[in-house]
């Protein structure tokens, strides 16, 4: 008789199994893999099935983000606060680029917040999987429940932030108007945009961990090259035509100016999107409320990267936790 101690036979099937190759056997018998990627359809249903998960994980990283600190959840203002001070030093007052932007402190503000929104989500996205092996590794859920959550995280910060940034709009002569409704719009095309980032960059940064080190520089870059802290029309006026419209589709300059344009309507700068100023290049009355075809831009960032990105991060979802 045997024991359980005795070896497991690891003998071809006999009987009526005989003869079958594992696959047949484990199609004869309906097993499937441990940890099998679902279908896109079913991954979608089941990480909506777990939005209450992702909003729950969400709220508490972030009140567990700043328990250490003495000044807790006010870091979630003072961050932002602190870098727009910093480049106003530097470029506003020692630059002067306060000299071609009006109602300078209230437009570098909203561009350092939406901007800081944008590279948040994505740092977070990077490490989401690989510093949370061990969740993973414990429960069976949609990995992509974590870069989502990530981007949440990032979310509630912006909005409780905004109400400092509110108050700093209002402080600089800022009358509220009818453009401030496409605040909502505008926030939620670069939150699927960031989502969409995050879980592409949760992916490669679930293979390559070096990468978390390498997005600092790459994002610092970007947000240089995107007039967060300056206006770059200046110097993009004499470019040639492709180049022009090359750097309008730049999404992170089409979302600051949705939201700067929300915020401040006179501030708007058409002379980064061509086709918004005649052949002299003066801005046409149609530029200055702000043309549609910029908000198409951002609808169409925000799409693809979203889909893109969501696929990408599906096909590799048996990967994540292994190895």
């Amino acid at each position: 008789m045997s024991t359980l101690s005795d070896p497991v036979s690891l003998s071809s099937p006999r009987g009526t199994d005989a003869g079958l190759t594992p696959k047949e056997l484990a199609a004869k018998y309906h097993l499937s893999v441990s940890g099998r990627r679902p279908t896109l359809p079913e991954y979608v249903r089941q990480l909506w099935a777990r939005r209450a998960f992702i909003t729950a994980f969400a709220t508490a990283r972030l009140v567990a983000q700043y328990t250490t600190a003495k000044l807790g959840q006010l870091w979630q203002v003072l961050t932002p606060l602190l870098n727009c001070a910093v480049f106003y030093l530097v470029f506003g007052m020692i630059l002067r680029s306060r000299d071609s932007v009006p109602i300078y402190i209230a437009w570098l503000c909203v561009g350092v917040f939406v901007f800081q929104f944008s590279q948040s989500a994505i740092q977070a996205g990077t490490r989401s999987i690989s510093d949370n092996l061990g969740l993973i590794r414990a429960l069976h859920f949609p990995r992509a429940a974590l870069p989502v959550a990530f981007t949440v995280i990032q979310l509630q910060q912006l909005l409780i932030s905004m109400v400092v940034l509110v108050g700093i709009v209002l402080a600089n002569g800022v009358t509220p108007g009818p453009t401030w409704l496409l605040i909502i719009p505008a926030l939620l095309l670069q939150c699927f945009f960031n989502t969409g980032l995050a879980l592409v960059m949760a992916r490669v940064g679930a293979k390559t961990s070096d990468i978390s080190q390498l997005m600092p520089f790459l994002l610092r870059t970007w947000m240089y090259v995107s007039g967060v802290m300056y206006s770059v029309s200046p110097y993009i006026q004499s470019w040639p035509k492709i180049y022009q419209t090359l750097y309008s589709w730049n999404p992170a300059t089409i979302y600051m100016d949705l939201m700067r344009y929300a915020f401040m309507p006179d501030s708007f700068n058409p002379h980064i999107y061509p086709g918004t100023t005649d052949a002299a290049g003066h801005a046409t009355p149609k530029a200055l409320i702000l043309p549609d075809h910029i908000w198409m831009m951002a609808v169409t960032w925000a799409v693809v990267a979203f889909v893109l990105g969501f696929v990408f991060f599906w096909k590799a979802e048996e990967e994540y936790g292994r190895g």
